[in-house]
């Protein structure tokens, strides 16, 4: 046995048999053990929230590559502004006041260029003028008030404050003037009741709206010149990636409706999966959003493939059709919580034909995506509603070979265990058949976003596709589009009008059925 000491260590080790040296360690002891456990499991569990946090940033940032940019900008605007603090010069300049560009970079930056960044800046331009130049009124007035100054200034800003702060409520003010209201506020107070303590309190007013006027200039000179965001763009792209998500639920939902039980996944993709399921919700909540991107896009200027006076009303129109659409899927989604659960026998009797629209259905959708993200028109999109058109009528004549159980005495029922093993009782039928309403009724929304998205390319004048058709898309004839809200085949004879009204008749006692129709099973609907 040898001892090495080194720099304030002591270390014991001992000799074995071929002749090496081994080092003595301690025997950790039980409540070390549970420590290490303790320790190495709270690691774990903080690495895998913070690589799934991490995952998820790097997703939106991926997905919209303009928050990113946007973020930059104002890292570069606040940067720039802060020089007037740091320079001497620059500082003494504008009075000490350097501070006030900074707040005004901060609360006025926005990501679009367009009114909305132009109405912003104006609002607080006008609101700190308007305010600045009453604030030196209630100063003046107050001086010469003598003894009552303090009363004069406290009514004065109890007075601007209330009336300011009640116009915020009123709606047509709120829309346009809520910003510069609250900036009033803000100003008025700091010049009315700092005014008490300052003698040049003219001299303070102007440099204040010098400093805000640097930051207004950089704030616009950034935005315009640095990467431009357009609302249009932007709008553009929304539309192009709400189709995307549309398809994705409406896969999503008829294949998870349809899937066996014994099909195990994994915790990712069950994750995946609910997204894809919940995208229609996008959908539906991006209303707001399409309006007001719409709106200010009218004020921008030509840009990238958008020319003047683009027709970005028409994307409004789009942005209906699709949420439409959107509401079958939520309905659709309830199909899949309901508490009766429906046999395997009925899924496998429906499971393909449904699988098959669905599929047609969402490869229109893609084609819309495609269509938007080239701005060109679709060489290929007759054919993908006559393969729709051909899939509602196949979905059709599954529903009308439904082999209902009958209400015949059991000694003239056939003696054939297949029909005994595949004849259906009608509550099994039913949730099935709400599924496939939704299906058929979705299809025709379809058709009506179809119809719309096209008569944006028209108006827009979106080239033409310059993809060659394929030979299986030559062979077909391609039947005219229907009016909207109706899925007309003339080469199947099939109207929508007449989905699902030809259920089997039986004898004996007859079951009375009312044709399913989009009033029967729409039930959820939702204000535009």
């Amino acid at each position: 046995m040898a001892s090495k000491e080194g720099a304030g260590n002591l270390e014991w080790m001992i000799n074995v048999d071929n002749g090496a040296t081994e080092r003595l360690v301690p025997k950790s002891g039980p409540s070390i053990r549970i420590f290490l456990w303790l320790k190495g499991l709270v690691m774990k569990v903080i690495l895998e929230r913070l690589s799934k946090f991490m995952r998820k940033t790097w997703k939106i940032g991926a997905d919209d590559p303009a928050k990113v940019v946007h973020c930059l900008k104002v890292g570069l605007a606040l940067s720039l502004v802060s020089i007037f603090y740091y320079m001497r010069p620059l500082y003494d300049g504008v009075g000490g006041n350097a501070m006030w560009a900074i707040m005004t970079v901060v609360v006025v930056f926005e990501s679009n260029v367009g009114m909305s960044n132009i109405l912003k800046m104006c609002n607080r331009v006008v609101a700190t003028i308007l305010a600045g130049s009453l604030g030196i009124a209630v100063h003046w007035v107050a001086n010469q008030s003598g003894k009552a100054e303090i009363f004069v200034i406290g009514c004065s800003v109890f007075l601007f404050a209330f009336a300011a702060t009640y116009s915020r409520f009123v709606p047509s003010f709120k829309a346009r003037f809520d910003y510069g209201a609250m900036i009033f506020i803000l100003t008025f107070s700091l010049v009315s009741v700092g005014g008490y303590r300052v003698d040049k309190l003219v001299d303070m007013a102007q440099e204040r709206v010098s400093t805000i006027a640097i930051g207004t200039s950089i704030c616009i000179i950034i935005t315009v010149f640095f990467c431009p965001i357009w609302a249009g763009t932007q709008l553009h792209r929304l539309v192009q990636r709400n189709f995307v998500k549309l398809a994705d639920s409406l896969d999503g939902c008829v294949e998870e409706y349809f899937k066996k039980k014994d099909i195990s996944t994994n915790e990712n993709q069950d994750e995946e999966t609910n997204m894809k399921l919940q995208g229609f919700k996008c959908v539906l909540n991006s209303k707001g959003t399409e309006e007001s991107m719409a709106n200010l896009a009218r004020w921008e200027p030509a840009h990238g493939s958008f020319n003047f006076r683009h027709p970005w009303q028409q994307y409004v129109k789009i942005g209906a059709a699709m949420r439409r659409c959107a509401y079958c899927l939520e309905n659709l989604s309830t199909c899949m919580s309901y508490e009766t659960e429906v046999p395997d026998k009925v899924k496998r009797h429906f499971g393909d034909a449904c699988l098959k629209l669905s599929s047609a259905s969402s490869k229109i959708l893609r084609e819309l995506a495609d269509m938007m993200n080239n701005t060109r028109k679709s060489s290929k999109m007759d054919f993908l509603v006559f393969d729709m058109n051909s899939a509602v009528q196949e979905l059709q004549e599954t529903l009308k070979t439904v082999p209902v159980k009958t209400n015949k005495p059991e000694e003239e029922v056939p003696n054939n265990n297949e029909d005994r093993t595949m004849s259906m009782s009608l509550h099994e039928v039913l949730p099935v058949a709400t599924l496939v309403s939704l299906l058929i009724e979705n299809a025709a929304r379809i058709q009506n976003t179809v119809e719309a998205v096209d008569e944006l390319a028209n108006l827009a004048d979106f080239k033409q596709d310059s993809k060659k058709k394929t030979g299986d898309n030559k062979a077909k004839q391609p039947p005219q589009r229907s009016t909207p809200g109706t899925i007309t085949n003339k080469a199947w004879g099939v109207a929508t009008e007449e989905r699902l009204q030809a259920w089997p008749r039986t004898a004996g006692p007859p079951v009375v059925m009312n044709p399913i129709s989009r009033q029967n099973f729409i039930v959820k609907s939702r204000p535009e």
